[in-house]
Parts: C-alpha cells; structure tokens; sequence
C-alpha cells in the first residue's frame, strides 16, 4: 500500500501562483508520478505528468503555464503553478503506480478568484 500525502493548495487571485507538493510513503523513483484535477460536474482531468526517467507530459489547458518536478530521494512530486485562471480552481489529486496498481491521494483545494 502505498500513500501519497498533498500539500500545498488554498486560494490566489488569478493571474497569481501557488506550488503543490506530493510526498509517497514508499520509494517512487521507478515510477511516475501525475498530478490530475476535478471539480464539480466534471470529469478528473489529467495535468501533468512525469515519468521517472524526468520525461514530462502536460495536459492541454495548463501547458506553458504549469511545471511539474520532482525530488526523488524525497519520493516527492511538485507541481508549481503560475498565471491562475479560475477554470484552475478545482480538487488536486496526486498520483502514482506502483506495482502496476495506482494509487491516489487525499487531494487539495485550489481555488482562483477572479
């Protein structure tokens, strides 16, 4: 079982930055690891993701404006935000697979008022 903890979300006025980060309770360095979003009446979205040889892929809406990193030996992702947009504003969920089984975290709120 593995458990990824998210930090970092709260509100910013758009146009403004936040950073979140991901911390797993087991090693991840041979796995990727993702960030998706949610909000209400709509589907969880992809945002970004990077695999663990450092390879990133970023979801339509947020390339440019979003960067994902990671520390390794930290087994910890982040995900620095910038230029917010209210359609930003949504549930931020961490992920990874391990094992060949996903796993999620508990999500954080991001919210962008305009």
């Amino acid at each position: 079982q593995v458990q990824l903890v998210e930090s970092g979300g709260g509100s910013v006025q758009a146009g403004g930055s936040l950073g979140l980060s991901c911390t797993a309770s087991t090693s991840t360095s041979a796995s990727p690891m993702a960030w998706y979003r949610e909000n209400p009446g709509n589907e969880r979205e992809f945002v970004a993701r990077m695999l663990s040889r450092g390879y990133t892929t970023y979801g339509d809406s947020v390339k440019g404006r979003f960067s994902i990193s990671r520390d390794i030996p930290k087994n910890t992702a982040y995900l620095q935000m910038k230029d917010l947009k209210p359609e930003d504003t949504g549930v931020y969920f961490c992920n990874t697979i391990v094992g060949g089984v996903p796993y999620w975290g508990q999500g954080t709120q991001v919210t962008v008022f305009s």
